[in-house]
């Protein structure tokens, strides 16, 4: 795996792994055609310019999409490359100003997209930015059933055998209004939209691989799980994490953002012994291209121990699937306090070496009592 650093503050994976490139050059049809080459690019901020301290989201939003032109271009790519956006916002009121600047930049066939508030690392940022990008062809998903979005991102994006959605609120297919409603109603309304993505991209929704949950109020998680587990398959759901993020409507209760992968060899993996539990969601889904893993809790007396526990709970998931933390190439990491963050990077390089991939970081509160939850993907 190749990995670039760009001024500190910006951090570039590229997943064309070693075994890949033997296969390609076997094989001339190769597989690059049934797997994606993505790149992640993590903690995208832009507080300063010129010197000065930048104090308005729609001028840290310029800079950092700024920076991120600059990543981009490092690994021969653009913005058109970018085929997935995570916003985080400190603020929730700093939305219509950063979309503002925001659909300057992605003008045609915005990148899916999930917005959300939470706390960031950078103390002076108001705004921060992970993205996925792929090389070669992509098809942007336009269900005809379904309202064009009238913010700049797109419902979904396919890059060869992966479908990357935007993250679905209670939305109305025909007029883009909320529906409101409990987290019940919601969430069959989320999966009803996720549905016809999945529908025009050729897949349903035994394809979904990997979802993340952003709940508004952490007291609605047992009826989301109930409407959850009506969508997703029995016998292998998605893996998943679920954490408390601020939405920007406050009608909404829930945000649910997928990945969706055609695989014939589609199979769950438990680390030994794990018994099966009544959750909707899958320890990790094994595509055979990729190893999408739920994101995990560890018990412990401080969050140094939970980390710990976190990352040995992954280890064995990982082994499972005759997998390394070499393996691994993009990370999340839910800090219920953001100041953890330098304890859990300590133990993440310590755990995964110093070249491991650069995680995405916010603070968000988690559904249990726990202060830290990691989620990761690894590579075929």
């Amino acid at each position: 795996m190749a990995a670039l650093n760009i001024r500190g503050n910006l951090s570039i994976r590229c997943t064309l792994i070693g075994c890949f490139l033997a296969f390609q050059l076997l094989s001339p049809s190769g597989i690059s055609a049934q797997r994606a080459e993505l790149v992640y690019i993590s903690n995208v901020t832009g507080t300063t310019a010129g010197g000065q301290a930048l104090t308005t989201v729609e001028d840290q939003t310029t800079a950092a999409l700024d920076q991120l032109g600059e990543a981009l271009r490092a690994h021969g790519l653009d913005y058109s490359d970018v085929v997935v956006s995570n916003v985080f916002l400190r603020d929730t009121r700093f939305f219509q100003g950063m979309n503002g600047v925001y659909r300057t930049y992605f003008q045609i066939d915005p990148p899916t997209r999930a917005t959300v508030q939470a706390d960031l690392l950078d103390p002076a940022a108001l705004i921060q930015i992970s993205v996925v990008a792929a090389r070669g062809p992509k098809e942007v998903i336009t269900p005809t059933d379904l309202k064009s979005p009238e913010l700049p991102y797109s419902w979904g994006f396919k890059v060869a055998n992966t479908l990357f959605l935007s993250g679905a609120t209670s939305r109305s297919p025909e007029t883009y209004q909320p529906v409101p409603g409990d987290v019940a109603t919601q969430t069959q309304r989320i999966f009803g939209n996720i549905g016809m993505v999945l529908q025009e991209a050729g897949m349903s929704f035994g394809d979904l691989v990997s979802c993340k949950v952003f709940l508004d109020d952490p007291r609605g998680y047992e009826a989301m799980n109930r409407a959850y587990a009506k969508s997703v398959p029995a016998e292998d759901p998605p893996a998943r994490a679920t954490v408390r993020s601020g939405l920007m409507n406050p009608l909404f209760s829930a945000e649910i953002q997928c990945v969706a992968e055609a695989s014939s060899s589609r199979a769950v993996v438990r680390a030994e012994g794990q018994a099966r539990r009544e959750l909707p969601f899958s320890p990790g889904i094994d595509t055979g291209d990729r190893l999408y893993l739920a994101g995990v809790v560890g018990r412990g007396a401080d969050v140094a121990e939970e980390a710990r526990a976190a990352l040995d709970g992954i280890r064995s998931t990982l082994e499972a699937a005759s997998k390394g933390f070499g393996d691994v190439e993009n990370v999340w990491v839910y800090l219920a306090d953001i100041r953890d963050w330098g304890v859990v990077q300590g133990i993440l390089k310590e755990t995964m070496g110093e070249d491991m991939p650069e995680p995405t970081v916010v603070g968000t509160r988690l559904m249990g009592r726990s202060g830290v939850e990691i989620q990761m993907v690894a590579g075929g």
